[in-house]
């Protein structure tokens, strides 16, 4: 049995969760995959806009939620390339063959509703679990699992 090591973090603010996203922009690399979980509302996209626009250095880049495209692509400075996935209206794995599954796999894919990835889930991917605090408007707890040799540089 395999224990994986997991990190709780308080983000109080949408600030916080930008930070944390920097964060792990400075620590992915191609081919990881970062999953966030959580419940509607639970700053799934916020995160993601976050992170796309550290990564591209665009504090402007305008990041739809991908709900009804499914997924939406992000080319970094470096040329590599993000993938932003929303899976809930996804009805199952084969359904993510013709979302470029594989192709993202050679880049950086964002997961929302990872869930519905099911056998597709890889092992090693960045899990980010956000929680909203009740009573606290844009606070969130967050709950990081993967990654075991990256996971302590993840504090914002």
């Amino acid at each position: 049995m395999t224990v994986t090591e997991s990190r709780i973090l308080a983000l109080p603010d949408e600030a916080a969760t930008a930070r944390l996203a920097l964060a792990v922009v400075r620590c992915v690399r191609p081919g990881d995959v970062i999953l966030l979980a959580g419940p509607y509302g639970a700053g799934k996209t916020a995160f993601a806009r976050a992170f796309l626009r550290a990564a591209t250095g665009d504090p402007d880049l305008i990041v739809p939620s991908p709900s009804f495209t499914l997924v939406q692509t992000y080319a970094l400075p470096d040329g590599v390339e993000v993938w932003h996935y929303d899976l809930w209206r996804v009805g199952g794995t084969e359904e993510l063959a013709e979302l470029g599954w594989d192709e993202a796999r050679a880049g950086i894919a964002l997961v929302e509703w990872p869930e519905r990835l099911g056998a597709l889930t890889p092992p090693d991917a960045l899990t980010i679990a956000l929680a909203p605090v009740p009573g606290a408007p844009n606070a969130r707890v967050a709950t990081l699992s993967g990654w075991p040799d990256r996971l302590a540089e993840l504090a914002p």
